[in-house]
């Protein structure tokens, strides 16, 4: 089975890589492309792999390209995780937004418009070139904004690329470990668009475990999300949100610190991975060592700025290990092998929920099987959440409108509509600074 890596120079390749050697099964993955538009990145992911691969009988055969339609024919599965003006245009992105009140994450309000903005016509020229040369491979979509990127990808290739995140993951895992019960076993009943969605029970054998771990503080504030929002706070709500709510929540005090931080978290993973892919062109470098140590140290600050706020402390080792490509790999199997199972994906909402048309990209729990992945019905949302989840898809529609048309009044529209960003004016200087920064922006008129 043939896997294609689109951002195959991207510094997590290799835990996609690693995952991989570790699946004996039949039906496995047996030859890895890697595509990326920057040779030099491609070789120093190249050389990481080797080593990986260097004591695992029948690992994988890696090849590299910078030719986009070499890297897709054949394809069985694609996993596009590119990142369009790299991580200077995520640093850029968040220095106009702060410079301008408001917040610059790249998924997240002002930053992850700018990002939409830039990624949505190359998603788009990547999923009609699928279309076209691998009309039978499924695209599994890591690039963020993984939702929105999803749905401008699905215009071409409907139900076959399916949009995946690791935050609904963790948190259901952190969620049924402070309950003493088994995550595999557990239905995480989890809603909303990804990065704004919110656990609302927790079933086990049954019996919805979630209303015990609300009512009892001290197990609300003994995980990540506790100490982020504080258990009154979700005791308001009645669950538990992605940690990216967080920006939503507690907005003020999330610009305000990342104002007063010394670098953007996209400065420091710039300047972080610079040194990373510097050292990689010495020869006698050690490959798989160095990325382990510069892994280590950017799962450990994720998200700093935010548990400084709330005075959340250190993350836990158990967060530090990522989990993305373990979802990845246990999509791919379930399709390839009819290996039925459960997953939190981003796929076309076909009547699940209901205030959202059927086109729109959601995060819900899917069954997943060899015909692809097919969402569950869910319970209604709260008002609250359901103003918030319609706010920010009719943003994310006014992005596709934007990209598709090239036209800078809908742009501004799209900055001005969300609820992080509060003057029409401030969406117009936004405009101005992003298309003057990026020149993947140059096509708004």
């Amino acid at each position: 089975m043939r896997l294609t890596i689109l951002g195959g120079g991207g510094f997590r390749v290799p835990l996609v890589y690693g995952a991989l050697l570790g699946d004996r099964a039949e039906g496995r993955v047996t030859h890895v492309v890697l595509h990326d538009l920057d040779a030099g990145r491609l070789s120093a992911v190249a050389r990481v792999l080797a080593e990986q691969a260097a004591d695992v009988p029948d690992a994988p055969e890696v090849t590299v390209t910078t030719d986009l339609d070499e890297a897709l024919r054949g394809a069985d599965f694609v996993f596009s995780a590119i990142r369009v003006g790299g991580l200077e245009g995520r640093a850029a992105d968040e220095r106009i937004a702060l410079d301008q009140g408001v917040l610059g994450q790249e998924t997240v309000g002002a930053g992850g418009i700018a990002y939409g903005l830039r990624t949505v016509p190359v998603a788009v020229d990547i999923a009609q070139r699928v279309a076209r040369l691998a009309p039978d491979a499924w695209v599994i979509n890591f690039t963020n904004p993984a939702g929105l990127v999803t749905e401008a990808m699905s215009r071409h290739l409907g139900d076959r690329v399916i949009g995946i995140c690791d935050s609904p993951v963790g948190l259901g895992r952190r969620i049924a470990k402070v309950l003493g019960a088994d995550p595999r076993e557990a239905w995480i009943d989890y809603v909303g668009l990804n990065h704004l969605g919110w656990v609302r029970g927790l079933r086990v054998a049954g019996r919805d475990e979630l209303p015990r771990l609300l009512a009892d503080p001290q197990l609300l504030g003994s995980f990540e999300e506790g100490k982020l929002f504080g258990p009154e706070w979700l005791q308001s709500l009645g669950a538990v949100p992605n940690e990216y709510l967080h920006y939503y929540y507690f907005n003020r005090e999330a610009v305000r610190a990342y104002q007063e931080a010394e670098k953007t978290r996209g400065a420091f993973l710039r300047d972080q991975q610079a040194r990373f892919y510097e050292e990689m062109k010495r020869p006698d470098a050690g490959a798989l060592t160095a990325w382990d140590r510069t892994r280590a140290e950017r799962e450990a600050t994720y998200m700093s700025e935010n548990r400084e706020t709330a005075g959340a402390g250190e993350r836990d080792a158990d967060d530090l290990s990522g989990g993305y490509e373990k979802v990845a790999l246990a999509l791919m199997r379930a399709i390839a092998r009819d290996e039925r199972t459960t997953l939190i994906l981003n796929v076309r909402n076909r009547g699940t929920l209901g205030p959202l048309d059927a086109e729109a990209v959601i995060e819900v729990p899917c069954l997943v099987d060899a015909n692809g992945a097919h969402p569950v019905a869910v319970e209604p949302l709260p008002d609250h959440a359901t103003g918030l989840v319609c706010a920010v898809k009719a943003v994310e529609r006014e992005v596709l409108s934007a990209a598709e048309s090239g036209s800078r009044t809908t742009a501004v529209k799209a900055f001005a509509l969300h609820p992080l960003v509060d003057s029409v004016n401030v969406a117009r200087r936004l405009v101005d600074g992003y298309t003057s920064a990026h020149p993947g922006l140059a096509y708004l008129a």
